[in-house]
Formats: structure tokens, sequence, C-alpha cells
């Protein structure tokens, strides 16, 4: 849009980048969508190893080139920036591929598979002054956004505790567990919604593989907030019914979002157990007298819009604004380092572990 200037007319607005979506499978139609319908974008070219696969997601969205490789498209095609809709083993090379020369990335989660890859990525980022950003998708609904709203203001209170289900029937991977394939959600979303972001000191995940496919189908993950308060995570591959709920109880109110009740998705309690937390030590609060509140319920209104629509918006900003995106490497590098413990206490038969680099200091940082 064109931005006023005091005592001046309308300025020209900046001419729309250039983007090529890489990988036409499952994701990627749904970021050529959006990219192509943004007008600050404009839908340059579709990249897929299934030429075939690429020409016609490229057909459906008008005059758009066809690549069977990123080296074809960087050596054919003039754009500014990628975004990556491949498998989490590919991130790595395409992004570092697309950073040196010259392009900004944007990655379908999770960043990579691996710490150390999604570091290399962040710090190539970094060094060469470009944009990285996580498609943390969730944390552009209008719904996670006043969820963060909320806890920023103090509406909530102290956080006491996170309760997070993601679970429905299928598809079960055969490359990765339901941890790397569901958690990322929720824990970009904890990462979006906490002050400080995701920062635990470790985490304890226990996983069941009943049906014997090598990999848990079936997974909790417990870790401390600050303050005391414990996060829980579920994520099932097994359940008839699909769940997708956020509980975050706070020393004020609690809130529930129900992600599938599209009526009324956020609800705000004024209940829950009311304890002086000012008495002076452990022993006096733990003789002072619980009383429950039984307060309004109140639904928060929110906005109709799309959160890839929002989320590639945010992406243009952030190149045009020289700034760390709202979901940056940073973020995705948090969520990893969490993956990564996860899988660690997974393999220590849910014995707590230290999530490497918790306090990570690079770009993104809040």
């Amino acid at each position: 849009m064109a931005i006023p200037s005091e005592g001046s007319e309308l300025l020209a607005s900046p001419a729309p980048l250039r983007v090529a979506v890489i990988g036409a499978g499952y994701w990627g139609p749904n970021l050529a969508r959006n990219f192509k319908a943004a007008p600050d974008w404009e839908l340059a070219a579709i990249v897929d190893m299934d030429r075939a696969r690429a020409a016609k997601l490229a057909a459906a969205h008008g005059d758009v080139a066809a690549c069977g490789s990123v080296r074809e498209l960087l050596d054919t095609v003039d754009v500014d920036a990628v975004a990556i809709a491949t498998p989490a083993h590919t991130h790595h090379g395409i992004a570092l591929t697309a950073l040196r020369a010259g392009k900004h990335v944007l990655v379908e989660k999770p960043l990579a598979d691996a710490r150390a890859k999604g570091l290399e990525m962040v710090a190539e980022a970094e060094t060469r002054g470009l944009v990285l950003m996580a498609d943390h998708t969730y944390c552009y609904t209008p719904a996670v956004l006043k969820i963060r709203e909320l806890i920023a203001d103090g509406s909530l209170g102290e956080i006491l505790f996170i309760d997070s289900v993601r679970i429905n029937l299928g598809l079960v991977q055969p490359d990765v567990d339901v941890f790397w394939d569901l958690a990322p959600h929720d824990l970009s979303i904890l990462d979006f919604i906490l002050p400080g972001g995701l920062r635990p000191a470790e985490v304890s995940a226990h996983g069941a593989d009943p049906l014997g496919t090598g990999n848990a189908c079936v997974g909790h993950l417990t870790f401390a907030l600050s303050g005391g308060g414990m996060a829980h995570v579920h994520v099932n591959w097994l359940s008839p019914t699909k769940i997708r709920q956020l509980v975050v109880g706070g020393s004020r109110r609690t809130l529930v979002w129900d992600d599938l009740n599209p009526q009324q998705r956020l609800s705000v309690y004024d209940r829950g157990v009311s304890l002086d937390t000012q008495s002076r030590s452990a022993a006096e609060r733990k003789a002072s007298a619980i009383s429950y509140r039984l307060g309004d319920t109140w639904s928060p209104a929110l906005p109709e819009h799309e959160a890839l629509g929002q989320m590639v918006a945010e992406f243009a900003s952030s190149i045009w604004q020289q700034r760390p995106a709202r979901t940056s490497g940073a973020a995705g590098l948090r969520v990893l380092s969490v993956l990564e413990a996860v899988s660690s206490s997974l393999g220590a038969a849910g014995r707590p572990a230290a999530v490497t680099g918790n306090d990570f200091q690079l770009e993104g940082t809040r």
C-alpha cells in the first residue's frame, strides 16, 4: 500500500518481491496460492524434482516458470526469495544454496532435521544479512495472535500450566515419529505466546509404538515453565477423534482454545483457585486458605483472515524493513532444540534430557 509522508504526496509502493516455491507436493500448493494472491509478492516459479508436477502447479497460476531443480531456478529465474516446502531432511541443503545465492528463505516446519543444521542455516542468514523465516503458520491465526496479546497484557496473570492436545487418526509417517510430525505446531505456538520464547532447560518425553512401526505413534511431552508452572503436550496418530485444544491456566484467568470450534474458538474463564501468594514463607503459603473463583466466561471476538496470507505478508515486511520475522530462524531453532531433546529423552526411557542452546541469542530473540 502507498505510504503517506507528511507534507508530501503519497510515496510509491515498493515493487512486489519475486518468489519461487520449492516443492509442489502437499504444502507447496498452499504457499503458491497465497503468494499469488498477495499484493506484496509476484509468484515467479515452482520447483519440483517431478517437473510435470511443477508444471501443473505453475500452469494453475498463470505465467509462472516451472523448474526441475534449485540449480535450474537460480540459473534461469530472477527471484528475491524462495519458500521451501520439501521433506525436512532436504531443508538444510536447499536453504544454504539459496542463502549463498543471496535469496531470502522461508522454510516449512521443522526448520531442519537436526539442530546443528538449523544452527548453520541461521548463522548463514545472519552473516549475509538475509531473512530466514520459519513457516510456523499457526502463529498467524487470529486465535494465537489473541492468546499472545492476552498473555502479554497480563489478562491471564502468571502462567501456572499449559496443556496442549493434538490428536487424530493418521497419517502415520514412515520417516519420523509423532513428536517430529505434530509437536512442532504446539512448540511453535508456545514459543510465540510465551514471553521470552520457548526456553526449557530440560524435557521429559514418553512415547509408545503399539503398531510396531519403529517410531512412536503416541507421545507425551512435559517441561517446566519459568515461575514454577508446567507445560504438557500430547500428540497421537491413533485417536479416532480429532482434538486440537490448548489450555493456558493463569493465576487470574484460564484460556481454552478449541481450534475445531469455529463458533467459539477462544473461551476465557474467570474461574480457578485463589491462594495468597504474598505470604512470606512456603509454610505460610501452605497454611493459607484456598478459595475458588467462580466468575464469568467470555469469548473474545476474532477477525477473519487466512493465517498463510498473514504469514507471507510478514515475510515481505521483514525483508523490506530489514528485521527478523516474527517467526524467525531463531524461533525455528528453539523448536528444533526441544525436538532433539525429546528424541534424547525417548531414547533414555523418558528420563529428562537437557535442551541444547536454549539460550540462543542470534536474530529473532525477544
